[in-house]
């Protein structure tokens, strides 16, 4: 018996087949369908601001941080660059946010809430919890909890694994 106090490598499951696959049986369409949902339902309650999913997301997440970069938002919200400018220049021309360039590094160039970015970007919680609590409407406390430990069981589960570092060299 080794030391190592690694996870062992177990067989997959076997949940799923390909003969017998079925998008309502699948959690990924599943997952996917859900988040469709929830993004077009806030949507819907942000759109008397003149908001897009586009743009209340990084708004949100600029708000949690005290600053990011376009590439650091971008893979934040797992888009790519160029979109992430797009949305930005239109938030920039909104008075929402604002680029600034680092003083540390000049090829560095921050992003920041306005006071008015800000303000927005309060909104989005509470329609974020209503929408959240309207999809878990009649799950119990301990549901809730099930499915958050299962949906974090998932991310680990579907990390690659880590190459065993090679040994040092004499």
């Amino acid at each position: 018996m080794t030391s190592d106090t690694s996870k062992p490598s177990l067989p997959h499951a076997g949940f799923y087949n390909a003969g017998q696959l079925q998008p309502e049986n699948s959690v990924g369409y599943l997952m996917r369908k859900v988040m469709s949902s929830i993004r077009t339902q806030a949507d819907a309650q942000l759109s008397s601001h003149e908001l897009t999913y586009a743009q209340w997301l990084p708004l949100f997440k600029l708000s949690l941080n005290e600053t990011a970069t376009v590439a650091s938002l971008a893979r934040d919200l797992e888009t790519d660059p160029a979109s992430m400018t797009r949305s930005l220049d239109r938030m920039e021309a909104k008075g929402l946010v604002v680029r600034e360039r680092s003083t540390v590094d000049r090829r560095v160039v921050q992003l920041k809430l306005t006071a008015e970015g800000q303000r927005i970007a309060a909104l989005v919680p509470p329609v974020l919890a209503d929408v959240l609590n309207g999809h878990l409407s009649d799950f119990s406390h301990d549901e809730w909890q099930l499915l958050l430990s299962m949906l974090r069981r998932m991310l680990v589960n579907g990390k690659p694994p880590v190459p065993p570092s090679a040994p040092p060299s004499p």
